[in-house]
């Protein structure tokens, strides 16, 4: 397939081109600066400019675009910048979608779609939360509208917390475990619904080449664990005992509401990936977390 991918650069994005391209898919990276290679497109969501010819010939787009949500301090500017930034870039990619005629467009979400749910498991069925979070991924996903009153094929990539060598979660743990600084996040109960690096880009490959796959997907492993069982297993993985605790008050004290998605979780189970056959190489957290620290 030729597949046109907005957010390339990023710790999935980076990942899934070559993934793509090692399995014989042709590659056209969107970007946000004059394009310097023969595989780039320019295309600005701000104002909603994309070149010409950008989706040419497109049997799908992958849209990833956005900034990172723990990135920084959510205060009531940076909670407008993460919705707008997010639904506008969409907007873009879904009205061209249905310009073109592109047949499929996968387009990134989050879990966070179903707020807190606790010990309870949820699918791709299941009604949405009501904090910050499942809003933003709501009106994220309803950004797709335009692509699919245009017959595309939609595809919502629910995605967890993603286990990578480098960056991503991983990347903010492994130097507090390191300094024996590791430990459980409040009462440690909440549910952290994790994917490994490998399979996350199998699994947007599969979507992509599964044209019975429409509508929300959750892009999570098959057994979510708490954070309890999480931080053990990282410390044990890392072979750095993780003894502390990180008070849910301290959380909220050093990082505001953005704590709350620290302290909260979803146990999402990948129900859609499973009934079409997916397999995961990285089914259990342990196994990920070897594949991501190399142990």
């Amino acid at each position: 397939m030729r597949v046109v991918v907005a957010g390339s650069s990023g710790l999935i994005g980076t990942s899934l081109v070559a993934g793509l391209r090692q399995a014989d898919h042709e590659v056209v990276r969107l970007v946000r600066r004059v394009p310097a290679a023969p595989d780039e497109r320019g295309w600005d969501p701000d104002t909603g400019s994309l070149d010409a010819d950008a989706l040419d010939g497109a049997d799908a787009v992958v849209n990833l675009s956005g900034p990172g949500i723990g990135d920084k301090r959510w205060t009531p500017e940076r909670k407008r910048h993460l919705v707008q930034a997010r639904v506008r870039a969409t907007e873009v990619l879904s009205e061209a979608v249905a310009k073109a005629g592109v047949p499929v467009l996968a387009n990134a979400s989050a879990v966070g779609y179903y707020g807190d749910t606790g010990s309870q498991p949820v699918t791709e069925t299941s009604a949405p939360g009501t904090d910050f979070l499942a809003d933003l991924c709501q009106r994220w996903e309803a950004a797709t509208t335009a692509a699919a009153d245009a017959g595309a094929r939609v595809a919502l990539l629910r995605t967890g917390l993603v286990i990578a060598p480098s960056g991503g979660l991983l990347g903010q743990l492994r130097p507090l475990f390191k300094l024996m600084l590791g430990g459980r996040l409040g009462s440690g109960r909440q549910y952290m619904p994790w994917i490994s690096l490998d399979d996350e880009i199998a699994a947007i490959r599969f979507v992509l080449e599964n044209p019975a796959i429409s509508g929300p997907v959750n892009l999570t492993g098959p057994a979510p664990v708490t954070n309890a069982v999480f931080t053990r297993a990282l410390g044990e993985a890392l072979g750095r005992p993780a003894p502390w605790i990180v008070p849910g008050f301290a959380m909220r004290a050093a990082l505001g509401e953005l704590a709350d998605s620290a302290l909260t979780g979803q146990r999402a189970l990948p129900t859609v990936l499973e009934a079409n056959g997916f397999s995961f190489q990285h089914p259990t957290i342990d196994a990920a977390l070897a594949a991501a620290t190399g142990r």
